[in-house]
């Protein structure tokens, strides 16, 4: 069935390819904060661990949505580890780091994050598809508050 959102289907194609990088950035965010969550260990454990895991519980429900809106211009969201691993920036170590490097590990996630939803911003503008610009902004406002947050901890 066609779909005729007020979004030509080259620009809907667009922007669902941009936000299925989003995707996978957001999808190894998540693991990677799951997995700190269970191997943090050290004088801040209780904290971090309790961190990891607010931190984790938002990302699920932000791929959820990350997925809908491909769904939502009628494109197929991705949804393998192979996939995500060919389409994310998002970095995976070997190992189990120190709580440190956990949090500086997270910092940069968020950063690489919120630059790859910025990258999807001209192609929804250029579509008027403010319900992805929405989403875009509220990715980017969440990721940069916890990105503040996990850098405040690594200073004093």
């Amino acid at each position: 069935m066609k779909i005729d959102i007020g979004i030509d289907e080259s620009q809907r194609q667009q922007i669902a390819e941009g936000l299925s990088h989003l995707l996978a950035d957001s999808y190894t965010l998540y693991l990677k904060t799951h997995n700190y969550h269970w191997n943090v260990t050290g004088p801040m454990f209780q904290t971090l661990h309790t961190m990891f895991e607010t931190q984790y519980t938002e990302l699920a429900l932000a791929v959820d949505m990350i997925a809908e809106r491909i769904r939502s211009l009628g494109e197929k969201a991705p949804g393998s580890y192979k996939q995500f691993a060919k389409l994310s920036k998002v970095t995976e170590e070997d190992g189990h780091p120190s709580a440190h490097d956990m949090i500086r590990n997270l910092v940069t996630a968020h950063e690489t994050v919120i630059k790859t939803a910025r990258t999807v911003f001209p192609t929804a503008e250029a579509g008027n598809d403010e319900a992805t610009a929405d989403l875009l902004t509220q990715r980017i406002q969440l990721h940069e508050k916890t990105a503040w947050m996990l850098r405040s901890l690594l200073e004093g």
